[in-house]
């Protein structure tokens, strides 16, 4: 049986001007593979492999060339376009793959890359879905403590951000952790907080304390200096404040502050942060 969305060996059966006609063992179906993708000196009775999927004509096809992704597996694919039906998906083969409106968790935009698991639908259509969640591995060889990177395909304003690390294993950045805005395709550069009982990790978007601070009060000071030295207000914002002028939590803030305060950069009146 001819598998779709699958690498298969199949047999040469039959030669035309315009390619060449495979078939499997039970010669219950041919598929396909056109001239131009013929590898040369290839003759009746060889077996050769080959990608299968539909045309734009929705007929089934062969081709040697390797698409990004295939059945079941997950990979990181470009929106290419949008329509009234889906997104289209750039998977490396001529006919773009959809990714239905009701396969998608959060805003799919032109241009930006998504983590998709390719299937089936009822029609018989290779599909790829952002539903990638109970795909995930919890086998992973990371510790507390180690760096790792890896795309957001879930956002959840009362969970956090779910990341895939590698694209393969099963994360989370916790709403606490989070103090800007962070979209669904997005890459993250993270830590290991912890690693949970069932194997999932446990992610911090914070860099080691010492490092961050430096880095959170040098990203202050600089927006200090865009208000021309003299901020509208001072250590004792609301939080609301301090998140939207700085992508900060209040204490990373107060913190950074502090550090430039010990560094005589700054002064802090009743209403102000001033630079020296």
């Amino acid at each position: 049986m001819i598998k779709l969305g699958e690498w298969n060996e199949l047999e040469v059966v039959k030669e035309k001007d315009f390619g060449i006609y495979l078939s499997d063992q039970d010669r219950s179906q041919e598929v396909l593979l056109p001239r131009k993708e013929v590898p040369a000196g290839t003759k009746i009775g060889d077996s050769i492999k080959v990608f299968i999927y539909k045309d734009s004509s929705d007929r089934i096809i062969a081709t040697v060339a390797t698409p990004y992704i295939t059945m079941g597996e997950m990979a990181c694919l470009k929106c290419v376009g949008i329509t009234k039906i889906g997104a289209f998906m750039d998977w490396g083969l001529p006919k773009d793959i959809l990714m239905p409106f009701k396969e998608q968790k959060g805003k799919v935009e032109e241009g930006r890359e998504y983590l998709v698991r390719m299937y089936k639908d009822r029609s018989d259509r290779l599909c790829v879905s952002m539903k990638v969640y109970t795909y995930l591995s919890t086998a992973s060889p990371y510790h507390e403590g180690d760096e790792v990177s890896g795309i957001v395909y879930e956002f959840n304003p009362q969970l956090g951000a779910f990341v895939a690390v590698d694209n393969q294993y099963s994360a989370l950045v916790p709403m606490k952790e989070i103090h800007s805005r962070i979209n669904v395709g997005d890459r993250l550069e993270a830590r290991v907080a912890n690693i949970r009982e069932d194997g999932k990790l446990n992610l911090t978007i914070q860099k080691p304390i010492k490092r961050q601070m430096e880095e959170d009060a040098e990203m202050v000071y600089k927006i200090i200096e865009s208000y021309d030295g003299r901020l509208p207000f001072n250590d004792k914002a609301d939080k609301e404040t301090i998140e939207r002028e700085f992508g900060l939590s209040k204490n990373a803030f107060k913190r950074a502050v502090g550090r430039l305060l010990k560094q005589g950069r700054i002064e802090i009146t009743d209403k102000n942060i001033l630079l020296k």
